[in-house]
């Protein structure tokens, strides 16, 4: 069991102790040997990004081109057990935006479903989600695995999504 990541749990647990039932999941999941490959079920790790202008009035989302759904760039671990870096890694893959500011520690922890598609069945990603500010005239670059990529003020957020998790997220940066 990673000792950053556990610690890392637990203080997210003294911030949020409403969310401890959720943190308990994670904890659960770390027990097992392959929770930071996709390969794990009935669920593994992910990381993500909500990324914010440094005045946090506009936020970087991605169209995911398989879920057809606009969220905030992130990825499975595979592996790596250091999640900020999965969740950097996955920004500059989808975003092109390589100078980003990561506030310490986890943001955000969700549970979310993933459906069942030709090559797998149904699983869950436990996904780790950290705060990261860049510069919005940093050039962008749509990844393949986007139909789209762009800044969008927050308070039009529910134009893109009604997703309770992403609104949250806001919440929880002070945006």
């Amino acid at each position: 069991m990673p000792a950053d990541f556990q610690k890392s749990l637990e203080k997210y647990q003294n911030n949020y102790p409403g969310e401890k039932p959720l943190v308990d999941l994670f904890h659960s999941l770390l027990k097992l040997p392959d929770a930071f490959y996709r390969t794990c079920r009935p669920g593994h790790f992910t990381a993500s990004a909500l990324i914010l202008n440094p005045e946090k009035t506009h936020l970087l989302l991605v169209e995911h081109r398989k879920l057809g759904i606009w969220v905030q760039p992130g990825g499975h671990a595979d592996g790596e057990i250091h999640l900020e870096g999965v969740a950097r890694r996955e920004v500059e893959e989808e975003t092109g935006v390589s100078e980003v500011k990561c506030a310490p520690g986890i943001l955000d922890l969700d549970i979310h479903a993933i459906p069942a598609r030709k090559d797998e069945g149904p699983h869950d990603h436990y996904d780790v989600r950290f705060l990261f500010t860049a510069d919005p005239a940093h050039p962008l670059r749509i990844s393949l695995e986007s139909t789209d990529l762009k800044w969008i003020p927050v308070k039009n957020l529910s134009d893109y999504t009604r997703e309770e998790s992403m609104f949250r997220m806001l919440r929880k940066a002070g945006a």
